[in-house]
């Protein structure tokens, strides 16, 4: 079973305000840790699904968490798409879509093969493909999830460095999307430090 974590101790609410969707292998321990600390550090609370075991279907609880998030962050990395994990989690994101706000933040992978499934991309759905041979209906969810994500203005980290601009820019964003303005109680550096 998969373990989370969240920043609920910082404010309490019923709902977290983002929900972040990514690959554990790709950026767990990279640009997501960096990504969910900042945004611990500037009191918006966070789900992030940890130690998912392979063959785990998403719970009902990963899917109410997405469900009553303000807002999902997609990361999307070189090897998101060969999770059908993360697929899962994608096509419900964009489910919600009408209820919340979606980022996607395209780490270390062009958009273009987000969009178009190519490079790694077009590899994981081969593989896709054969294993769902009679799940047809689902590959073709997940392969208009990849597209209609990709085409939501979002964030290219092969654009914005350093890293750490990235981060501050995003929670920037966040913070806009979430308080209707960019700048709150002094500032987003006195939110972030």
């Amino acid at each position: 079973m998969a373990a989370a974590s969240s920043c609920s101790d910082i404010i309490p609410r019923e709902k977290h305000d983002v929900f972040l969707s990514f690959r554990g292998e790709d950026t767990r321990n990279t640009f997501t840790s960096h990504l969910y600390e900042a945004l611990c550090r500037a009191k918006i609370q966070t789900y992030m699904d940890y130690k998912l075991e392979r063959g785990d279907e998403i719970s009902p609880a990963l899917l109410e968490a997405i469900r009553e998030s303000k807002l999902s962050v997609i990361i999307f990395s070189k090897n998101y798409a060969s999770s059908t994990w993360c697929l899962d989690e994608l096509a419900h994101i964009l489910e919600c879509r009408d209820k919340q706000f979606v980022i996607p933040i395209f780490y270390g992978v062009d958009p273009s093969d987000v969009r178009k499934q190519s490079g790694s991309y077009a590899d994981a759905f081969v593989e896709h493909e054969k294993r769902f041979e009679d799940m047809r209906d689902k590959v073709l969810r997940w392969r208009n999830a990849l597209t209609t994500a990709a085409n939501i203005s979002g964030f290219d980290s092969q654009t914005i460095r350093p890293e750490s601009e990235l981060v501050k820019i995003v929670i920037n964003d966040i913070l806009e999307k979430l308080d209707g303005k960019s700048q709150i109680a002094g500032g987003l550096e006195e939110r972030l430090f």
